[in-house]
């Protein structure tokens, strides 16, 4: 029973987190945090074993060195007001980013335990797609409907964002995840294509109609990437072939995203060079917010400037008028390195090789359809990653370690699709 109560309440939590706005206000953050350490006691009652712990000793690497940046090198008195000095440009985020990333190792360890069975590992699958749908509808009705500031949640603005998130990049992500998970689901179950393509048809109009470029652009790479592995098991023997697939596949899904997205999605991938390259004055380019990124980590290469510190760290490099200061580095790979320097990057190669080690593993075992899907969501992700920061919203983090552990969980009972 309490095996149940403890699984049951991971995924409320899941449900919950993707309801206000992803979960990006610090309080929500907070009761997250508290929410996971609660499961954890009863966890503890419940004698907790870990399994894939491998994958969780870079996130608790990680936590620690984003305690260490925090620890006191001294004070000093600045007109009268003492400062706190320490490797990280802001403590208080840096700690709160640690208590952030345990709470996250905390929550991947709870799902190895209680989420691995066949019956549990479907029933999270299918929260999560059912969680991407009602987002993607949700988007939807609410582009076609809202006309003033305030649509079910109160800080939704129109023409701001889409669905529940006040960024459409990081509504993008969560389409991206589900969309590699129902592209796993179909090619499992033939026999019920129609109902997965059901559930695939709404996500991905909501993923072209938010008119996120690096929304779009990761989804073109989870096809390629399921193209390629694919023709790669069942025509082995022609390449030819598989390169007629893979063109075929990539333009139909080219024309009916253009055909969806119309004008207005044309028109922001033709400002997408203007934009890439925006007023040096105003300094909003993400050609010069990634040269003040690369300033900054030559600057600190070693322990960088402290994880979560990066808002205020990057005032320092970043050579614009001030009219509007990058609050994120928009490359979770360059935000990586500058925050936390080489150690925090070679903590995060580490955790990336043990993924894809226990990844492609698993896949040679028998249903592994499930786990490529889990491995396009991921792809997907590392994907858009390189021009966005969705992984900092709690509710797509989240997510994304479900993938990860439903890709990397070595229980080969798990993934029968029923």
């Amino acid at each position: 029973m309490l095996s149940k109560l403890i699984f049951v309440t991971l995924l409320v939590v899941l449900v919950i987190a993707a309801i206000p706005y992803g979960t990006v206000e610090p309080w929500w953050k907070a009761a997250f945090v508290c929410a996971v350490f609660v499961i954890c006691i009863l966890a503890i009652v419940d004698r907790l074993e870990i399994d894939g712990a491998p994958i969780l000793l870079p996130m608790l690497a990680l936590s620690a060195l984003a305690f260490v940046q925090t620890l006191s090198l001294g004070s000093q008195e600045i007109a009268g007001i003492k400062v706190w000095n320490a490797i990280s440009a802001d403590p208080f985020q840096t700690r709160f980013f640690a208590l952030q990333m345990l709470a996250l190792t905390a929550w991947l360890a709870l799902l190895y335990r209680y989420a691995s069975s066949e019956s549990r590992v479907r029933v999270l699958v299918y929260t999560i797609l059912a969680i991407a749908v009602v987002s993607a509808i949700f988007g939807i009705l609410r582009q076609a409907t809202q006309h003033q500031t305030g649509f079910v949640l109160p800080l939704l603005r129109q023409g701001q964002g889409y669905a529940q998130f006040v960024n459409k990049n990081h509504f993008a992500y969560l389409m991206e995840m589900a969309f590699g998970l129902g592209i796993g689901l179909a090619i499992g179950k033939r026999e019920r294509l129609l109902m997965y393509f059901a559930l695939l048809l709404p996500i991905w109009m909501a993923l072209v109609l938010s008119n996120s470029r690096g929304g779009i652009l990761a989804m073109l790479v989870q096809i390629v990437s399921a193209a390629l592995l694919l023709s790669s098991r069942w025509i082995s023997q022609s390449t030819a072939l598989r390169v007629v697939l893979l063109i075929v596949l990539v333009a139909g899904v080219l024309f009916g995203t253009l055909w969806v997205g119309g004008d207005r999605l044309a028109s922001n991938f033709e400002n997408a060079t203007r934009e890439l390259n925006a007023s040096e004055a105003a300094g909003v380019s993400r050609n010069e917010i990634w040269r003040a990124t690369l300033k900054m980590f030559a600057a600190h290469p070693i322990a960088g400037v402290g994880l979560g510190g990066y808002w205020i760290g990057i005032t320092a490099y970043h050579d614009a008028s001030g009219i509007m200061t990058p609050q994120e580095a928009h490359n979770d790979y360059l935000e990586l390195l500058s925050s936390g320097g080489l150690i925090a990057f070679a903590i995060g190669v580490w955790f990336v090789v043990l993924v894809i080690r226990e990844a492609r593993r698993n896949l040679s075992l028998n249903g592994s359809y499930l786990r490529l899907g889990a491995i396009l969501g991921i792809i997907g992700v590392a994907a858009h990653s390189l021009v966005d920061f969705g992984l900092h919203i709690l509710i797509n983090a989240i997510v994304f370690l479900a993938l990860i552990m439903v890709a990397t969980n070595r229980s080969n009972n798990a993934y029968a699709i029923r």
